[in-house]
């Protein structure tokens, strides 16, 4: 498994929906070893409990992995539970394409002073 790291912009933009389920609109810009853009979509719902929430969402990349050019897409399940937050994003199986095809792996996300970080953790079959 190789590792890349670097950072990214990300713009959030709510939906207009009528459910008690936030859906908001993701266009990140990735910087680093990953290069390029992507484009998704948001589920979120906080609950009634301070600290408690969920969200789901998918992104679909397009652009370079160290030189390699290509897209894949990831699907991000966050959780928080009183506080306590866990989340796993992993690369979509069989989304790769170009010369990133057959990638799988999953990224880590940090966020540090308002600025997004990503460690992607990804190997070919």
């Amino acid at each position: 498994m190789h590792s890349v790291t670097g950072s990214f912009d990300v713009k959030i933009s709510p939906a207009e929906d009528e459910t008690s389920v936030g859906r908001m609109i993701l266009d990140k810009s990735y910087s680093g070893a990953l290069s390029g853009k992507a484009k998704g979509q948001m589920l979120s719902h906080r609950t009634e409990v301070q600290g408690s929430a969920a969200y789901v969402a998918l992104e679909h990349f397009e652009g370079e992995l160290k030189g390699k050019k290509g897209s894949f897409s990831l699907v991000h399940k966050g959780l928080m539970d009183k506080g306590v937050s866990s989340l796993q994003v992993n690369i979509v199986a069989d989304s790769g394409t170009k010369e990133l095809l057959g990638i799988s792996g999953n990224m880590e996300i940090k966020i540090e002073d308002g600025k997004h970080f990503y460690v992607l953790n990804y190997q070919f079959d």
